[in-house]
């Protein structure tokens, strides 16, 4: 490399280069960072499968209580009914008519959650089951008629998402 006729070449060569090629790296600065990532992901993580709460949700409290599995969660909170969180309908008409009966929206919703866990799973049975987040304020009808409809969409196992009293039953 010492033919080539750039000077900047011949320095970088001989060592006279205004930078230095090897580049220093600080290994505190880089262990700091993993040890601060590390405990937030520890602190952070539950086992126990807690899922978030949609925004103005007040859900009861049971002493014998089984920790989370994974199924769609249908929350209702004053007229809303979430799916996931994604908007399925309300409950104004249940309200309104204070009778038993199918909301459509939700149904078709729980109905592509059907299909969709069908798609991915081909091999496997369904399991059918639906946890329901519902509001302490609710009213009865509103929330058999829920109950209704997600087994109407084929979800006829359905769990009660509730805040566990300690010192009571299982865990």
């Amino acid at each position: 490399m010492r033919g080539v006729g750039l000077e900047f070449v011949a320095r970088k060569i001989e060592g006279g280069g205004k930078r230095n090629i090897n580049a220093n790296l600080s290994l505190t600065s880089m262990i700091d960072f993993l040890v601060v990532t590390v405990v937030f992901l520890l602190m952070t993580f539950s086992t126990s499968g807690q899922t978030p709460q949609a925004k103005g949700l007040t859900i009861p409290k049971a002493e014998n209580t089984l920790d989370m599995i994974d199924a769609p969660i249908v929350s209702v909170v004053g007229t809303q009914i979430l799916v996931n969180g994604n908007s399925a309908g309300n409950t104004r008409t249940v309200e309104e008519s204070d009778r038993l009966q199918r909301i459509d929206e939700l149904f078709n919703s729980l109905k592509a959650q059907r299909e969709m866990w069908k798609q991915t799973h081909p091999n496997k049975d369904f399991p059918g089951v639906v946890l329901l987040q519902i509001d302490n304020h609710i009213k009865a009808v509103v929330v058999k008629s829920v109950f209704q409809t997600a087994a109407y969409a084929g979800f006829p196992n359905v769990s009660f998402v509730v805040n566990h009293i300690a010192g009571g039953g299982d865990k």
